[in-house]
């Protein structure tokens, strides 16, 4: 057995992928595949703030896609943002503050949905959060989860447009979150009564650490595959 750290990557069907925006955008990503079955799930991941270093590498996103295909049969794909650049590659366009990257979110969408992927949960982690949460209510999508959102270009009546269906909408808010905390997020939230948030105590904007890191996983393999946990921290070596 080998104890799953860091830079762990499990087995999995990864390949480059690419798609156009709808203002002609060339957006480069990864999809990871679990091996030998179809997945129960997929996770179309929206990274955190161009400006401030986000990609689709961003720690929790990575190590998501090197683990969760293997340990829960769960399909991840991720993608840079217009503008942005990774080992990757450098995805066309230039950073859309939020509103722009509607197109790459539904190109990233649609994309999945070409594959047949099944059941997209759209992950967003800080601005990546406040994609989903702007434009993710007009589309078909089996659930949402937001990793450490701050709030900053969402309105509460964007919020309240959520009311409108029944998809399970999800917040980890870190105890020490620099932008929004539990109690706040209580009440800035409360306009959607049916969002679930997850206090996280001990946890930071930026969830460094391998146990921040196995709590976001863990909280998000229990909305979409539930049977899968406890997450092993281990995994059979040469397999």
């Amino acid at each position: 057995m080998i104890e799953i750290r860091s830079s762990t990557v499990l087995p999995a069907m990864r390949r480059d992928i690419e798609f156009v925006t709808a203002d002609g955008h060339t957006l480069v990503g990864e999809v990871s595949i679990p091996v030998g079955g179809a997945p129960v799930g997929t996770i179309v991941f929206l990274h955190p703030l161009p400006t401030a270093g986000g990609f689709m590498d961003s720690h929790i996103i990575r190590k998501a896609a090197a683990r969760l295909p293997a340990l829960a049969n769960i399909a991840v794909v991720r993608f840079n943002f217009r503008g942005v650049t990774s080992v990757r590659g450098t995805s066309g366009g230039s950073f859309g503050h939020g509103v722009d990257e509607r197109m790459d979110f539904e190109a990233a969408l649609a994309w999945t949905r070409s594959q047949g992927l099944p059941n997209p949960w759209i992950i967003g982690w800080s601005f990546g959060t406040e994609v989903a949460m702007n434009h993710a209510i007009h589309h078909d999508v089996a659930g949402v989860i937001l990793l450490s959102p701050p709030l900053h270009r969402t309105t509460a009546e964007t919020l309240a447009l959520w009311n409108a269906n029944e998809v399970p909408v999800v917040a980890l808010v870190p105890e020490h979150d620099d932008y929004l905390k539990p109690a706040e997020a209580i009440e800035r939230f409360a306009v959607i009564p049916r969002l679930e948030i997850v206090a996280v105590d001990e946890g930071k904007h930026l969830w460094v650490g391998e146990k921040q890191t196995y709590r976001v996983l863990s909280e998000i393999v229990k909305r979409i595959n539930p049977a899968a946990l406890p997450l092993p921290q281990e995994y059979p070596s040469g397999v």
